[in-house]
């Protein structure tokens, strides 16, 4: 077992600050500041996007865009989508994982480059075979593969030659400073058709990971397997990595058990290896949304976001309602808590942050301007009723359902591989579902009301306490925790509704409970006889395809204080950022188009962030 040293900058004010040590291991999760060498910026990016060196992406209209292509559209650059469009990004991102899946890495688009790797290889040339007439068949067996772990031909030569082409791409398109092109690859676990992918993202360059192949479901389709390949990396590399688990909405279950993937009993060195290879989970893309489900938070007005519980991701079995508690985020803290108590250790102490999933090679999560999940599904008058890929399943999923959703953002001192990672690391990051507001959430002992007002409201965060993704330090006084909270609207977007802090808590007799608290909103807005907010209200035109600033506020800042707090129940909390109602992509579509939908298909949205939160332990 290894603990990674996340005491990452100089601790500048010996006095005042506070360091937090994660109770799961020996290893420092942060150190506080009072100086400049705090993280100033927020860096967007995506993490979970696929080029067409990926098996479902080219059979499903992917085959022109490469990961040259996806960095340099990332980066702001023009360049021409399938439909024969020019794109461009309107808003460039800071970083960029271009993930393809590891499983079949570069064949379909080897084979229709005619590569000479591939001529002699008899899997390959059925394929090849097969794709000339149209036919779906490596589609199916490319997910057939991930389901049940058997390869139907392997040809570890070609890997070897793509792996090294992902590397060198990445490389070029890195500018320290000014764009990061991390090196990853998405590990793609189905058993029985229940999601378990993980991206693995490394912190290093061609002389780390060119070292190695591309660890796949096909080796292994356990976790544990894929940790055990990360610390192996490590140990022969000196690098650095760590895997992000996604879409857990669609895992049937499985993605944050209480059991080991055999059914085993949870260990604390299980606990200790997953919350140390997995600092942050994906909880909103365009497969809908695992921050949590009204079967979960039937008291959250706001729970039922994009979602998705049909099924599995494989689309074969209908959603059982015994899955729910392990397939999303708000339910997997709060396990988390359950099983800290039993084994000492906390498996889901994980940060959060959104990506695309688009299997465009086009980081797009913008409801005016998205470009589908896959090139098949760029804009059309038609997309919005096609089948999410062109194959009969039980439970397949329209077009319509798909969620123009999202991405990661990150507080980093710079915008490079190394300060990048090491905030995601630290879990200093907060996911949106597109837009890009600004968001701030420090928790401690002695925040106060006026702290919110302060001109450098970061400054007094980390003076006083720990962002994001910490851990509070212990009580140096009998009094409840505070937060200091502050949101700022994506400058180009939408209004602010309302900020929520969201607890989640262990009861000593066991029981796991969670609260929503609205502990800022836009004026005028509260009843003096009830806790809960009056609606902000709609602005949206459905026809025009249009909204206004009118209603909510630009920036909500405030200082909250927890009113139940018993320091004897371990608790987590973390912060839910809503903006005003406006127009959803299918609105945006039905306008340009001019087409209309049947009622079923959404036509607005209220777009969010959740940032990752902060523990307490007794």
């Amino acid at each position: 077992m290894r603990f990674k040293t996340a005491l990452l900058f100089t601790l500048l004010a010996t006095e005042s600050a506070s360091l937090a040590t994660d109770r799961d291991s020996t290893r420092v999760t942060y150190s506080t500041y009072a100086g400049s060498e705090m993280p100033r910026q927020v860096y967007w990016g995506d993490t979970h996007l696929h080029s067409l060196l990926s098996v479902d992406a080219n059979t499903n209209g992917n085959t022109q865009l490469s990961g040259d292509d996806a960095f340099r559209f990332a980066r702001g650059e023009e360049i021409t989508a399938h439909n024969a469009m020019r794109v461009r990004l309107r808003r460039p991102l800071d970083f960029l994982v271009v993930s393809d899946h590891a499983e079949y890495l570069g064949v379909i688009d080897g084979i229709a480059r005619g590569d000479a790797l591939l001529l002699d290889n008899e899997g390959a040339r059925r394929w090849g075979r097969m794709l000339a007439t149209g036919d779906m068949t490596p589609m199916r067996e490319f997910a057939a593969s991930a389901i049940s772990g058997e390869a139907v031909f392997e040809h570890p030569e070609f890997l070897r030659s793509v792996w090294r082409q992902v590397v060198e791409t990445a490389d070029r398109n890195n500018r320290a400073g000014v764009f990061t092109a991390f090196i990853g690859y998405e590990w793609t676990s189905m058993p029985g058709g229940k999601n378990l992918h993980r991206v693995v993202l490394f912190k290093d360059g061609a002389e780390q990971t060119s070292q190695i192949l591309p660890f796949s479901a096909l080796d292994s389709a356990d976790p544990e397997d894929l940790w055990r390949f990360l610390a192996d990396y490590e140990s022969k590399t000196g690098g650095n990595v760590f895997a992000i688990p996604h879409n857990s909405n669609v895992s049937g279950g499985l993605m944050f058990r209480d059991k080991r993937p055999d059914g085993g009993t949870l260990s604390r060195e299980y606990a200790e290896l997953r919350s140390t290879w997995e600092p942050i989970v994906e909880v909103t893309q365009v497969k809908g949304d695992s921050e949590t489900h009204p079967f979960l938070s039937p008291d959250d007005a706001f729970a039922d976001y994009e979602t998705w519980d049909a099924s599995s991701l494989g689309m074969r079995d209908e959603h059982r309602d015994e899955w729910f508690p392990y397939e999303y985020a708000r339910s997997a803290l709060k396990l988390g808590l359950a099983i800290e108590a039993e084994t000492g250790a906390n498996p889901y102490r994980f940060g959060m942050i959104g990506s695309t999933d688009n299997h465009t090679s086009l980081a797009t999560a913008d409801e005016k301007d998205w470009w589908g999940k896959f090139s098949a599904g760029e804009p059309a008058p038609d997309r919005w009723s096609r089948r999410m890929v062109p194959v009969d399943l039980p439970f397949m999923y329209l077009n319509w359902q798909m969620a123009a959703s999202g991405y990661a953002a990150v507080w980093a001192t710079e915008n490079t591989r190394a300060a990048l990672f090491e905030a995601m690391e630290r879990r200093e990051t907060y996911a949106t579902t597109g837009p890009r507001m600004r968001v701030r959430f420090f928790g401690g002992w002695a925040f106060e009301a006026a702290d919110a007002d302060l001109p450098d409201l970061a400054e007094v965060g980390y003076k006083k306490g720990v962002p994001m993704g910490g851990i509070l330090p212990p009580r140096t006084a009998n009094r409840p925790p505070s937060f200091l909270v502050a949101a700022l609207k994506d400058p180009e977007g939408a209004n602010l509704d309302r900020v929520q802090i969201v607890k989640g808590w262990r009861m000593p007799n066991g029981e796991l409970e969670e609260k929503v608290f609205d502990v800022a909103a836009s004026a005028g807005r509260r009843n003096w006889w009830s806790e809960n907010l009056a609606s902000v209200g709609s602005t949206v035109d459905i026809a025009e395809a249009t909204y206004t600033n009118d209603i909510g506020a630009a920036q909500l800042l405030t200082v909250w204080t927890d009113p139940n707090f018993d320091p004897e129940q371990s608790a987590f909390y973390y912060l839910r950022v809503i903006e005003i109602p406006t127009p959803r992509w299918t609105t945006y579509d039905a306008k340009f188009f001019g087409i209309e939908m049947p009622p079923e298909v959404p036509r607005t949205t209220q777009e969010r962030a959740y940032t990752s939160p902060i523990w307490y332990s007794p």
